[in-house]
């Protein structure tokens, strides 16, 4: 047994996270699970005795292992024995989470409830006797609202207590009525006499898996003790015959019902109403913003709003007082990176090739990147609020029914809302792995090839940089523009492939409404700096790589003496690789600069501002150096909103970064299915461009 080991299991929005979070400090460590590709986190809650370390296991409403998530935290349950399971079940929907704590007891391992949400239960009326629900369940219950660190301090010290030997928290046995009590007591006497099987798991566990025929621990079984599960496969066909002779159902059927009838009727012995208990406000609101015509109108003016107040606080308003005046983020980063190059201005005689990897390799390429740390930061703000706030649920609710138009399930709209399909702060990375909650290969392969097209936070840069550039007054409008171009290509695409390529039934979606409440502020901040914190890094360690290695195809080789500063740049390896594709670019208004930047866009969406500011701060040193990007484009003849809109497009649908790229391969288990996600948005992105940029060059012609 894992004597130090704790894992936290629960539904879905039953609060699990929070739980976790009180307990490590959110110090964790994210794991793939050997065998799949499903995640779980993991972290060290210290005391004053030593250290525990505790697992969050994926969500799963069951352990019938119908998804990979519950195929994952019941194998993590069985084969890593941890010393503890801390259940969570949301006491405001307390009969649906007892299904799933059912079968945790029947894992026979030590186990402790947090019984969270109570608040929100008390709100609705609900009165849970805990002392009651602990004498039913057999285990310690601990009520608690996470959200708010309330009872984690008495569920931190039971924990403690229980992986100590100090409290015993071994479930009591799980009875399912004389008819199939009597068969599984039978078969657990012949699970016994095979040693080869004590390492599946409890033996009446394993009795009732068994019974109710469960194809997976039925393979494992074979594979563990095969010579035992022969032995076993007669009494196993008896009792299965007998049970469902009995109740003229399947077995699976009747052990379901069962756990649904425990559930029920501890629900009926344990909590009672009050006289105050009255319609819940999250009904009353979900009337409203549920509705089948407001709802989407409401989804439009929330997104609106978040885009204004993003742009608003990281740009356009002035609001941090600083060196000569007020300044807004943005333009406050901008102003210590323009210091930053005036600084590196006197290497320009005395070591021009270290100037020019510093000042455009490194100033003008990962500053270009990390001007936008203040919107990445307000994006990511809004978006976490929302999520805290339980609106993004129903998001996926109203979109539930188009999506279903255009071949998709319904969720794919969690995939999609995760990549940046509200607002532009997600990525396509976990918005892919989303798709693991899927029971279809065919719907979690669809959705993988449509999800990054969302507006994923990597692209924001290169939207704020051309919108800056050539759309200052209508910054709102344009992202709006991008949001739903976004929305409509991807299902469109979904649309075709699933007439052609990827043909398959639809499955059904069902999906928990979580009730409403005022985000945390302390949690709100940790998971917006935690993601803007990731944003940072990875301009400092992988764009700052990726725009190094493009400063160097920009620089050498080196021109012959005399040669101007634009054309040493069209010289150089990078510069000759852009022009031999400018040909064909230049149908979509790209020229060989913006090639340039393209090429390194395929390892990150960021290295395209990045890769632009390095061209730029290559092609001229004079006092132009202090410009903007954003600023440089502007005034260079060569660029127009027309350009600029196009590239905006082609950035929003070319292949998936490399990292995306590698999910796709890794969990659609194919590299076919990885190279087809590139050639498919990469030829799509380009007719698109080519269209809106010949198509706006004809109507607009003086632009």
């Amino acid at each position: 047994m894992s004597n130090n080991k704790i894992v936290i299991a629960g539904n879905p929005n039953a609060g699990k996270t929070s739980v976790y979070n009180r307990l490590t400090g959110a110090a964790q460590q994210v794991s793939n699970y050997p065998g799949v590709t499903v995640e779980y986190k993991s972290g060290a809650m210290r005391y004053d005795g030593g250290r525990l370390t505790v697992v969050d296991l994926p969500g799963a409403y069951s352990l019938t292992a119908f998804t990979q998530e519950e195929l994952v935290a019941r194998n993590f349950i069985v084969e890593r024995k941890p010393a503890l399971i801390v259940d969570v079940v949301d006491a405001s929907n307390l009969e649906r989470n007892l299904y799933l704590t059912t079968q945790i007891l029947e894992m026979g391992r030590p186990t402790i409830i947090a019984l969270n949400m109570v608040d929100a239960a008390e709100r609705r009326g609900y009165q849970v006797d805990i002392a009651q629900l602990s004498r039913l369940l057999g285990v310690p219950v601990i009520p608690t609202v996470a959200s708010r660190g309330s009872g984690i301090k008495e569920l931190r010290d039971t924990c403690i207590a229980v992986v100590e030997g100090r409290l015993d928290a071994t479930p009591t046995p799980v009875r399912y009525g004389h008819a199939v009590d009597e068969e599984v007591g039978a078969l657990i006497k012949q699970i016994q006499r095979h040693p080869a099987l004590s390492d599946m798991g409890a033996p009446a566990w394993l009795a009732v898996k068994l019974i109710e025929k469960d194809s997976a621990v039925l393979a494992q079984a074979q594979d563990a003790a095969q010579d035992a599960m022969q032995a076993l496969a007669p009494h196993i066909a008896d009792a299965t015959r007998r049970i469902e002779t009995h109740f003229d159902a399947d077995t699976a059927t009747i052990v379901a019902e069962h756990r649904y009838g425990i559930a029920a009727g501890v629900v009926k012995a344990c909590v009672s109403f009050t006289a105050q208990a009255r319609r819940d406000r999250t009904d009353q609101i979900d009337k409203i913003v549920c509705n089948r015509l407001i709802g989407p109108v409401i989804l439009v003016g929330v997104v609106a709003a978040l885009f204004f107040w993003v742009f608003k606080l990281s740009d356009e308003w002035a609001w941090i007082p600083w060196i000569g005046g007020w300044r807004s983020p943005t333009g406050l980063i901008a102003w210590l990176f323009d210091m930053l190059s005036q600084f590196l201005a006197p290497l320009e005689a005395r070591a021009p090739m270290l100037y020019s990897l510093l000042d455009a390799g490194v100033v003008g390429g990962v500053g270009g990147v990390l001007n936008f740390v203040p919107l990445i930061f307000f994006m990511f703000l809004f978006v976490s609020a929302l999520e805290d706030s339980g609106y993004i649920a129903r998001v996926a609710f109203i979109l539930d029914r188009p999506l279903r138009v255009f071949g998709l399930q319904g969720k794919s709209i969690l995939a999609f809302i995760v990549a940046g399909g509200i607002g532009a702060g997600g990525c396509a990375v976990p918005g892919i792995m989303a798709t693991r909650t899927m029971r279809e290969d065919k719907d979690r392969l669809l959705t993988m090839l449509v999800t990054p097209f969302m507006n994923c936070g990597a692209k924001m840069p290169v939207y704020a940089m051309l919108i800056a550039a050539f759309f200052p007054g209508d910054r709102i409008l344009i992202m709006m523009i991008l949001w739903a171009f976004s929305w409509v290509t991807a299902l469109c695409a979904a649309w075709v492939l699933r007439k052609t390529i990827v043909r398959g039934p639809q499955t059904p979606f069902v999906m928990e409404l979580p009730p409403y409440h005022l985000p945390v502020l302390r949690g709100v901040l940790r998971h917006t700096w935690e993601r803007t914190w990731l944003y940072i890094k990875k301009a400092g360690t992988i764009i700052l790589a990726i725009n190094i290695l493009l400063w160097a195809f920009m620089y050498f080789p080196r021109p012959p003496e005399g040669m101007d500063e634009t054309h040493a740049l069209a010289h150089s390896m990078a510069g000759r690789a852009g022009k031999t594709l400018e040909p064909v670019s230049a149908a979509a208004g790209f020229d060989w600069k913006t090639n340039i930047a393209l090429i390194g866009g395929f390892a990150a969406k960021e290295v395209v501002v990045g890769a632009l500011g390095t061209a730029y701060a290559l092609e001229g040193q004079s006092e132009e150096n202090y410009l903007s990007l954003s600023e440089r484009l502007a005034a260079h003849p060569d660029w127009n909103p027309v350009r600029a809109f196009a590239l905006m497009i082609f950035v929003m649908l070319y292949a998936p970064c490399f990292v995306t790229i590698t999910v796709i391969r890794r969990e659609s288990g194919s590299w076919k299915w990885a190279a087809f996600s590139t050639v498919y948005s990469t030829t799509l992105a380009f007719v698109l461009a080519v269209i809106i940029y010949q198509a706006g060059m004809f109507l607009l012609p003086h632009i």
